[in-house]
């Protein structure tokens, strides 16, 4: 049988293209690489999926419905799926503070967590400091995920609700699909030690619990002044409870991923890159 596809041309790179509304018919996709895309409102039927990974996406309104093996979705599981995670995770129920003092109480508690996370990280270089910076399945090494919590901080506690326009610092590391912008800084090259990483981390932290230790339940149902200047997050009010959630989820997703890979790096069989 012929190939319906022989006499097209292949073409490998599609970079800033936009494709809204396009229709795909048969096309084999297999391997392909969709970083930094927009698939809002996309309607897709009688794909394989076997294998496929999704990271760092957002789903606000995601429906599943298929022959699906070791996941169940055909229907509404966001409760289910929200107790199973709180279960294995029992930590999760903390992320949602009601009231300033729990907001207080979640970042220390988060500080604490850290803590014991650094040492083992301390542990981990002592093998090699050059571990640090090493990349696990493609993540973040240590010392890139320690810059870029300093930037969460600096884009949602500094910029958003405290209204410095450019509090960035030059080590700070925004996420990879974030597009370059103007005074940001992005240096993938930079190549910290673990000290000056801290050091960076540790001012930002002692913000963040300055800033907490004031807060009251009245400024946490405001709302944040717009910062009228290029930046990020963008120049709009937000919500100061969504703000400081977001930190916290920062915080506690990326402490789990860099224990998940400092065990991974202390062993000897570790397969990660530099």
């Amino acid at each position: 049988m012929p190939d319906p596809l022989a006499d097209h041309p292949v073409q490998h790179r599609f970079d800033h293209t936009d494709l809204r509304g396009a229709r795909f018919e048969r096309v084999d996709l297999t391997g392909a690489d969709l970083h930094a895309v927009n698939l809002s409102g996309a309607r897709i039927r009688g794909a394989h999926l076997d294998g496929t990974v999704l990271r760092g996406v957002e789903a606000v309104d995601l429906r599943i419905e298929g022959e699906i093996g070791r996941l169940v979705v055909n229907g509404d599981v966001t409760a289910y799926v929200s107790a199973e995670m709180e279960r294995l995770d029992p930590l999760l129920a903390g992320l949602r503070p009601r009231d300033a003092q729990g907001f207080r109480e979640a970042f220390a508690l988060q500080e604490d967590l850290w803590a014991e996370t650094v040492d083992r990280a301390r542990s981990v270089a002592s093998l090699d400091p050059d571990l640090l910076h090493a990349h696990v399945d493609g993540d973040w090494s240590f010392v890139e995920t320690l810059r870029h919590l300093a930037f969460a901080s600096d884009a949602w506690v500094a910029r958003a609700v405290l209204g410095d326009p450019a509090p960035w610092h030059p080590l700070d590391l925004p996420w990879d699909e974030m597009e370059d912008a103007a005074g940001i800084p992005r240096d993938r090259t930079a190549r910290p030690t673990l000290e000056e990483a801290l050091e960076l981390r540790g001012s930002r932290q002692r913000m963040v619990r300055e800033f907490l230790a004031t807060l009251t339940d009245e400024r946490l149902a405001s709302t944040t002044h717009p910062v009228e200047a290029p930046g990020w997050p963008p120049p709009q009010g937000f919500p100061v409870r969504e703000c400081l959630s977001i930190v916290l989820n920062e915080e506690h997703f990326h402490r789990r991923f860099a224990d998940r890979d400092l065990a991974i790096l202390s062993r000897s069989d570790s397969t990660a890159t530099g």
